[in-house]
């Protein structure tokens, strides 16, 4: 159902503290006219862990109105809270999202069991389709294969963001899942060895300052075009490494600044780059050709 390469979009804050709005439309501009498959706001890198309720809920109203049915929304709706998150999710499905992503409840550590069932109410809730969000460290529970085998079964459960760094889980779900489940890489890195044994696709960091070379890539792996998907595979590697300097997504935030699309602003408890590493993601940027010299 959702494919391709899709940006997990930066929520843009102004120096007193407020969500940017114009800024965050012109993000989304920036998006689509640069081939992007897909906007996710409030995820990991939309910084929703410190968004208020009205602001994560105005952030994804912005998304689905600017976006315009251009490309698909797919509102970041997790909490390790079942109860919060359907209140998310309905929401989302209210304005017009095309799906949603849900990371597994963290902090609670639930069982496998817990995590199906924390799922299955979501779905069964709001008939939007969802894309589960495993992320283990980051949530400290890792959603096995087995599991999405079982959530795999509910009609408007299509597919995970798999971000747990191995690819021998990848391959476990893929096989388990069947063709119609739809995973998607949550690392820019295994973007590709993803796509080599049938992934979909990937939702992305990157994109939010190199759209165009990410979904080229994509693009390319999906027609079995692998020279060129891995030319920009290893063209991108170095820049990847750049923006997982520090916890994301405070280096892209910082790179989009020094491009002059955003304010350098993040919430605490994240941090602006220390120096050291602010020059590094700059000179990874102008070696890029983000920047100039």
């Amino acid at each position: 159902m959702f494919k391709g390469a899709i940006v997990a979009i930066v929520t843009p804050f102004k120096k007193n503290g407020r969500v940017d709005e114009d800024r965050f439309r012109e993000l989304i501009e920036f998006q689509i006219k640069n081939g992007t498959d897909g906007i996710v706001p409030c995820g990991t890198t939309g910084e929703s862990s410190t968004l208020s309720h009205k602001e994560h809920d105005k952030v994804i109203e912005i998304a689905v109105e600017q976006t315009r049915k251009r490309v698909p929304v797919i509102a970041g709706t997790g909490s390790n809270s079942t109860d919060e998150a359907i209140r998310l999710t309905k929401h989302a499905h209210e304005v017009g999202a095309d799906g949603v992503l849900s990371v597994c409840p963290y902090y609670n550590r639930p069982t496998q069991e817990g995590l199906y069932q924390h799922y299955r109410k979501i779905a069964e809730s709001v008939p939007i389709p969802v894309i589960v969000y495993n992320i283990p460290g980051r949530t400290g529970v890792n959603c096995m294969p087995e599991t999405l085998a079982r959530l795999a079964k509910i009609s408007n459960i299509v597919g995970v963001k798999e971000a747990s760094g191995s690819i021998k889980q990848m391959s476990d779900v893929i096989l388990h899942c069947g063709k119609k489940f739809t995973v998607l890489s949550g690392d820019d890195a295994f973007t590709l060895p993803l796509m080599g044994i049938g992934g979909h696709g990937v939702i992305s960091v990157i994109s939010n300052v190199a759209p165009a070379d990410m979904a080229a890539l994509v693009d390319a792996a999906a027609a079995g075009k692998w020279a060129k998907a891995r030319e920009l595979h290893y063209r991108m590697s170095p820049l990847i490494d750049s923006l997982f300097i520090e916890t994301n997504p405070t280096p892209v935030k910082a790179l989009l600044s020094m491009m002059g699309k955003i304010e350098y602003e993040v919430r605490l408890p994240l941090a602006r780059l220390s120096e050291a590493n602010y020059e590094k993601l700059r000179k990874a940027a102008v070696n890029y050709g983000l920047l100039e010299k």
